[in-house]
């Protein structure tokens, strides 16, 4: 049972993902392409009865592990389908995040409660970890499993060593088969820093020991990702075989190494994705102080967590902001502890004029109709930029206490979050719900009709649809062949909003490009749109990143 005083210093931060959550489920859909696939994928296990191999569109999906899709499929089961359950998942991953991470806090730093309190408030409303807290994705799942790995390397410092590389094993099992070996990447360069952190083992123990139970622990965590994986190859068949067992490893590995983005890529976003606490000179402050208080054991178990993953990330040159989420608790423990040690100074003024500036270009963009000319998201709502300025003015006026900085920062970076949601979601509405689009495929298919896609597809009109059969997903060269064996079918196309719209079934705005669905005939008396290579530059829709 959660006895009240950590109740209590949880209670803030667990309002405002409550409220965040709320305002995700009222304000925007399922997004594509990422969160509408993984629905998806999760709809064909449930519709197939198919708990071991995972499809896409009626193709074997080896992507990614199946614990996400289990979860909602579990979800299902007991509630039926719906949409709300897959947006809960990781909301309650990030709850228990929070609980975690003060679990942690208290270990590192037992007789210091300001430390606890602050890093519950820091990685509650740290912008990024709020983003994917609210989706329908994998990280936060990532981070739960990290922070009980971190946890049971803790336990096992303590002097419990079989009890801690348990906790170990089963994050490492669990992380595999909630977003693969990447989970070895977040725990193993702590574990093996330990003798730099933890100083010494208590009772006699030895580093020998201490490095045999991580060698253990690793292998109880493989046994527990093999206990699916094995039978799942052996029912998926070779490809599928060698996709889960190689490509999510080895392959991954080598493209991660394409040069995609610099080294220095994730530093210039690092404000914002922290955004509040990264612009706050007080925190800044007691970075500086570092120099003269020095590290204790908690503050080095932190970096031994932060610095090796974050400059491994830098180094893949595939990168991608979620990478970083299961990094969060780490700096939120670090940062946490630095404002427990001493007061950081300094007034809210920056960042509070920077969610004023954030607020005053959306009332400025909401009455001149610029997005609008611009065709980016029709029509904005000039009072969630109003609601802005005013949280941003209240932060700096009762920002002003000492005590209540921390909290008034996490409730202005959960303002800031929740406005500009309300903000754009007209535009989401019209351009991400893959609602119509997928209805009017349903209507066709149960009148017989086979649909194709042109171009790749991501199954985000799957779920929404709850359709029964796959889109042939064709390309270019594909479309002329199909369209002579399907007389009765449709197709659906994808057409810069710059052009003019074909002659369609039913069209809708999608992801800065509008959709058309348009039967066979449709589609022949306007074969120039998909011949040659006008038409495979104006047909064929973006690619997104698995």
């Amino acid at each position: 049972m959660m006895n009240s005083k950590t109740f209590k210093t949880l209670a803030g931060p667990a309002l405002i993902l409550a409220l965040l959550t709320l305002v995700a489920l009222l304000a925007r859909p399922l997004t594509p392409i990422d969160e509408t696939r993984y629905v998806s994928v999760a709809w064909e296990m449930w519709l197939k009865d198919e708990y071991l191999v995972l499809f896409k569109n009626g193709e074997t999906y080896s992507h990614k592990p199946p614990l996400l899709f289990w979860l909602y499929n579990l979800g299902w089961a007991v509630f039926g389908v719906n949409e709300w359950w897959p947006r809960l998942v990781s909301p309650l991953f990030s709850l228990g995040g929070l609980l975690l991470t003060l679990s942690i806090a208290r270990r590192l730093w037992p007789s210091a409660p300001g430390s606890h309190r602050n890093a519950v408030w820091i990685l509650g409303a740290s912008l990024l970890w709020l983003v994917f807290s609210t989706s329908a994705m994998f990280d936060v799942m990532l981070a739960f499993f990290v922070l009980v790995g971190m946890r049971g390397l803790l336990i096992a410092a303590d002097g419990s060593m079989k009890r801690g590389f348990a906790w170990l094993a089963f994050a490492i099992g669990l992380g595999v088969l909630a977003k693969g070996p990447v989970i070895l990447l977040h725990l193993l360069p702590a574990a093996v820093l330990a003798p730099w952190w933890a100083g010494g083992l208590p009772g006699g123990l030895g580093w020998k020991r201490w490095y045999g139970g991580i060698l253990m622990a690793v292998l109880g965590g493989a046994g527990i990702a093999l206990a699916w994986a094995i039978p799942a190859a052996i029912h998926g068949g070779e490809e599928y075989r060698n996709a889960i067992f190689w490509g999510q490893t080895a392959n991954r590995m080598v493209d991660s190494f394409a040069h995609k983005r610099p080294f220095w890529w994730y530093l210039p976003l690092l404000p914002l994705l922290l955004f509040p606490w990264l612009v706050w000179s007080g925190l800044w402050a007691r970075f500086v102080a570092l120099g003269r208080e020095g590290l204790d054991r908690g503050l080095r178990f932190c970096l031994a967590w932060m610095l090796p993953v974050f400059i491994a990330f830098s180094l893949i040159s595939g990168k991608q902001i979620h990478y970083l989420v299961p990094l969060f608790p780490a700096f939120a423990l670090f940062s946490g502890h630095l404002l427990g040690r001493g007061s950081g100074g300094g007034l809210l003024w920056l960042p509070a004029l920077l969610s004023a500036l954030a607020g005053a270009v959306m009332v400025y963009f909401a009455l001149a109709g610029l997005p609008g000319a611009l065709g980016i998201w029709g029509e904005l709502p000039w009072w969630p930029g109003g609601l802005l300025l005013v949280a941003a003015m209240a932060a700096f006026r009762f920002g002003r206490a000492e005590k209540m900085q921390v909290p008034v920062l996490a409730v202005l970076g959960a303002c800031l979050f929740a406005l500009v949601q309300f903000y754009i979601a007209p535009g989401a509405a019209r351009s991400y719900d893959m609602h119509p689009m997928a209805r009017a495929i349903k209507a066709l298919q149960e009148q017989g009709m086979p649909v194709a896609n042109l171009g790749r597809y991501h199954a985000q009109f799957q779920f929404a649809g709850r359709l029964e059969q796959p889109l042939a997903q064709l390309g270019p060269d594909d479309l002329g062949p199909w369209l002579e064996r399907n007389p009765q079918g449709a197709v659906v196309a994808y057409v810069s909003r710059k052009r003019q719209l074909p002659e369609s079934l039913f069209s809708q705005p999608y992801r800065g490009e509008t959709a058309v669905l348009m039967s066979t005939g449709q589609a022949r008396s306007q074969a120039e749109l998909f011949d040659g290579r006008r038409g495979r530059k104006l047909m064929v829709p973006r690619d997104g990143e698995e």
